[in-house]
């Protein structure tokens, strides 16, 4: 499969597939939508939860949400059982929001069977399949070691020096309010406004209630933001999560020449130094 994501009927039919490691991706703070709350927890019947605020960020780094370091991922991975051979699928409580930084996560750590469930928990629950009260633990240890693909994230010195750059686009999935700086960022004393020379598409408007739009309707979106299809298109964000939502899109789309700005606008904005719009 090359395609990014998969539905949750093809989920319901290889729940019981032996290389199957089906992932919650959940996090519990929820930015720039209105949150799906939940009064117990539901659990997708086998999946792991892979904690991604703890496994999956690197916690030695001041950068908020920074991406594990190699060895991190490595020890993550092994403790969730994933080898060579596993198929990851990966979801969130939200429909889409935290499963693609995760998925992403993979991707830049150069596993690539990995993908995200279209609609997540909540599509799965719309239909009425079944769930489960406690999450399924491990039962091998894995054996994959991350290798980080340096052009899938980039740093701050990278977006610096492409300001401006034909064959770079720097694309933000903040709502319009803080990307054009009307609206207060969530973190206390942050600068307000956008990257310069960077796009503005938020989140939100490449999903369709729980799922990603259709392949048409982001090819319209994309071109409707007037990208290049030979540019590299780097995805930011406040913290590097929801970039990854627009990364999926673009993946969805056909557009494969992606890369996180790690730092985001926690760094961007928070550096008094670095101009902003």
């Amino acid at each position: 499969m090359n395609f990014p994501l998969v539905t949750t009927d093809w989920l319901a039919q290889h729940l019981e597939d032996p290389d199957l490691v089906l992932l919650d991706a959940s996090i519990d703070i929820v930015l720039g939508k209105e949150p799906l709350v939940y009064d117990e927890l539901y659990v997708i019947p086998g999946a792991l939860s892979c904690q991604i605020d703890k496994l999956f960020f690197n916690h030695q780094s001041p950068q908020t949400h920074a991406m594990p370091t190699e060895d991190q991922f490595t020890v993550a991975t092994k403790s969730l059982g994933i080898s060579h051979n596993s198929t990851v699928v990966i979801y969130d409580d939200q429909g889409i929001y935290s499963a693609p930084r995760a998925w992403w996560t993979f991707k830049a750590m150069g596993f690539d069977k990995v993908f995200v469930l279209d609609g997540g928990l909540p599509q799965w629950r719309s239909e009425g399949r079944d769930t489960v009260r406690q999450f399924a633990t491990a039962t091998d240890s894995g054996d994959i070691k991350g290798r980080l693909q340096q052009y899938k994230v980039c740093d701050t010195e990278f977006v610096l020096t492409h300001l401006g750059h034909a064959k770079v686009d720097i694309i933000d999935a903040r709502a319009a309010g803080r990307f054009n700086g009307t609206s207060p960022e969530p973190r206390v004393g942050m600068r307000s406004g956008h990257i310069p020379g960077s796009l503005n598409l938020p989140f939100a408007q490449v999903l369709n209630g729980f799922k990603m739009k259709s392949i048409r309707e982001l090819h319209t979106i994309f071109a409707t933001l007037d990208t290049s299809n030979n540019a590299q298109r780097v995805f930011s964000c406040g913290s590097g999560i929801t970039a990854c939502i627009l990364i999926l899109a673009s993946y969805v789309a056909g557009h494969h020449q992606a890369a996180l700005y790690d730092g985001s606008w926690a760094v961007w904005g928070g550096d008094a130094a670095l101009p902003i719009e």
